[in-house]
């Protein structure tokens, strides 16, 4: 049924008049921005590499707070949004879109690829690969969303490598996680006790290391290390943050798309949450302030 609910989505008439439309627009410039969206603000941690590593580029980061969190919505509904999303920044004429959310990748980036198929689309997916490559014990947790575990993509990915690596793969959703990042409770005791519950019956089956399959995770990742020692002993944790930002790079480098330019790029913001919460993630989190705007208007509420 998701499957067919996502061919509907596609072939809607509305959505494939104003994909249409905004294909025509898309541009070969260099100096045209990059979006970066999220269903919150856990993409924040994967446009902080995109920023360090392409520090010229004009970014616009989206964040669908206001619809948060994915990991709990039906994937026809996760499609939806994103589709809907890339439609917003596809009006300012971005070359490239990051998928900056596990369950968003895992849901949607076949159904953005095949509607806009000239644009480049770079996304996220748990790094149970460089996992394997790290691990001592052969026993390697993974962090994630509901959403992301049940995904077709995911479990093909954690068959392939397991098969070809031999690496035990102890899998385990991490239901409120995430919220408590939005909330901004990176460090409260709700949020340590979350986070124990859901490391130490990892670690105490020989896990060494840990895949964070949530963007938000990487933001917490000090008590998920602490939990993990208080458990059994110290892991390894595996982020994809940083190999997504250098995918983004071989792919505009690739195409000619990189901008030129000795000073930092521009940064916008929006959301369909609250402005305020996001420029508090931006500068909570990334030391950064900026005024985000909010587009609600748009894209509507959940």
């Amino acid at each position: 049924m998701a499957g067919a609910n996502r061919s509907d989505h596609r072939q809607d008439p509305g959505q494939a008049w104003l994909r249409k439309l905004t294909e025509k627009a898309l541009p070969l410039s260099a100096d045209a921005p990059i979006g970066i969206f999220d269903s919150g603000i856990g993409g924040l941690s994967v446009l902080r590499h995109v920023r360090a590593l392409l520090p010229a580029e004009e970014l616009l980061y989206f964040a669908d707070s206001g619809f948060a969190p994915y990991g709990e919505k039906p994937e026809a509904v996760i499609v939806e949004r994103v589709l809907a999303i890339a439609v917003f920044l596809l009006r300012f004429k971005v070359k490239a879109i990051v998928v900056a959310c596990n369950t968003a990748t895992a849901a949607a980036i076949a159904a953005l690829r095949a509607a806009y198929p000239n644009l480049q689309v770079v996304g996220v997916e748990p790094g149970l690969k460089p996992a394997a490559a790290l691990t001592r014990t052969g026993v390697v947790g993974v962090l994630a969303t509901s959403a992301t575990l049940v995904s077709d993509k995911f479990q093909n990915l954690q068959q392939q490598v397991s098969e070809s690596t031999g690496t035990r793969f102890l899998m385990q959703a991490c239901n409120g996680l995430a919220d408590q990042v939005e909330k901004g409770e990176l460090n409260s005791r709700e949020t340590a006790l979350l986070v124990e519950r859901y490391v130490a019956p990892i670690v105490r089956q020989q896990a060494d290391t840990l895949v964070l399959g949530c963007t938000h995770y990487p933001f917490v990742q000090q008590l998920i290390g602490k939990a993990a020692a208080v458990a059994g002993h110290e892991v390894t944790l595996v982020d994809t943050g940083e190999p997504v930002a250098r995918q983004l790079l071989r792919l505009l480098s690739q195409q000619g798309l990189l901008r030129n330019g000795s000073t930092p790029g521009p940064l916008s913001a929006y959301t369909t949450g609250s402005r305020t919460g996001l420029s508090s993630a931006f500068r909570q989190l990334l030391g950064l302030e900026v005024s985000a705007e909010e587009v609600a208007a748009v894209l509507g509420k959940a």
